[in-house]
Formats: C-alpha cells, sequence, structure tokens
C-alpha cells in the first residue's frame, strides 16, 4: 500500500524492481543515450523498457526587481517558441549549484550573490532518467551573456501575474518553469522558499 510503513523498508524504492537481463544500446548522442533493456518482471515475466539516459540538468528562478527573468527561444521538439527559465544540462563532473552559476550567466548575463537550493524533480520517469535540480537566484549583479554557439534566444523579465498568464495561453508549459513559479507563487505568499 502507498505511504504504508512497509514502503520504507524497501531499499531504494526496490518493491516492484524488475531486475535487467540485457542492455541493448541504440543511440548516443551529445545530449541524450537511449537503450533497450529487458527486464525480468516481479512475476517472474519478461518486458522490454526503453531508456533515455540524460546527464541532469539545473534550472534558475531569477528574480531581479520582483520580475522572474526568463528566456525565450525555439524548441525544435515542440515545433515552436516556448518562454522558461534559464536551465541547461550538467557538464561532465559538474556539481549542480556550479552548472545553475554556469547557465545562469550564460543565458542572462546575470551572476546570482545567492543561491538557494529548491529541490529536484525527474521530468519524465517512465521513460528517462533525467533529474533537473531547481535554484532560487537572488542578489543578482549584471554581467555579459555568452549563449552556445547553437543557441538563439531573448531575454526577458515577467511578474507573477504574468508568468500565470503566459503558463494559461500555453507560452509557458515546460514542468521546471511551472515549478518554478509555484515555488515563487509560495515563497510571495509564506515570506521563505519551500524547503
Amino acid at each position: 500500500m502507498i505511504g504504508s510503513k512497509n514502503d520504507s523498508k524497501q531499499p531504494n524504492g526496490a518493491k516492484f524492481e524488475e531486475v535487467t537481463l540485457e542492455t541493448k544500446p541504440i543511440f548516443d548522442g551529445k545530449v541524450i543515450s537511449l537503450q533497450v533493456d529487458t527486464v525480468s518482471l516481479p512475476d517472474g515475466t519478461t518486458a522490454t523498457r526503453e531508456i533515455v539516459r540524460h546527464p541532469g540538468a539545473v534550472a534558475v528562478l531569477a528574480l531581479k526587481d520582483n520580475r522572474m527573468l526568463v528566456v525565450e527561444q525555439y524548441r525544435k521538439p515542440l515545433g515552436r517558441t516556448q518562454v522558461e527559465i534559464p536551465a541547461g544540462k550538467l557538464d561532465p563532473g559538474e556539481q549542480p549549484e556550479a552548472a545553475a552559476r554556469r547557465e545562469l550567466e550564460e543565458e542572462t548575463g546575470f551572476r546570482a550573490q545567492t543561491l538557494i537550493p529548491l529541490g529536484a524533480f525527474y521530468t519524465s520517469p517512465g521513460f528517462a532518467d533525467e533529474i533537473i535540480h531547481l535554484y532560487a537566484a537572488e542578489e543578482l549583479v549584471s554581467g555579459e551573456a555568452h549563449t552556445d554557439e547553437d543557441e538563439f534566444l531573448e531575454v526577458g523579465a515577467m511578474t507573477l501575474e504574468e508568468a500565470y498568464a503566459a503558463m494559461r495561453e500555453g507560452s509557458i508549459s515546460d514542468a521546471k518553469t511551472i515549478n518554478a513559479i509555484y515555488a515563487w507563487h509560495l515563497r510571495e505568499l509564506t515570506g521563505q522558499w519551500p524547503k
């Protein structure tokens, strides 16, 4: 039963563990890799699982004059432009806080004097292991943006009300930005960041 005391006795959530019998690499790219695993299910039968491996990422809710810094960029998988908070993948061996500082400056030109961890979440655990570490950035200092050579974006800022309006109209629809907006709203209501 979900939430029962017996759940806590399962190491790493292994209650319904699927044991990997075989892994077949399919693709190894710049950002992700794809593999197909054959697994043994708890009832003894087998199944296949298509798994996307990702190095992990960071996202930064940066506030300047009580406005959230955002970037607008084209997202090819969606076939449209999105408004999102600054974010990016972890470089090999990079710690999430360092990546958050790097991505914020690369995309917006701002450096954060204070970074507050707001937790981490898996984006699509049904088929991917991507985890995003979310940070709030305060006490921003202007610097210089230096985006990746294949990255084209426009930096903007919006109030909480504007962020909710963008969610309603669909220009903000990604999980990291929506999570950040809810965290910001909670801070506005309680005076502190969620822990």
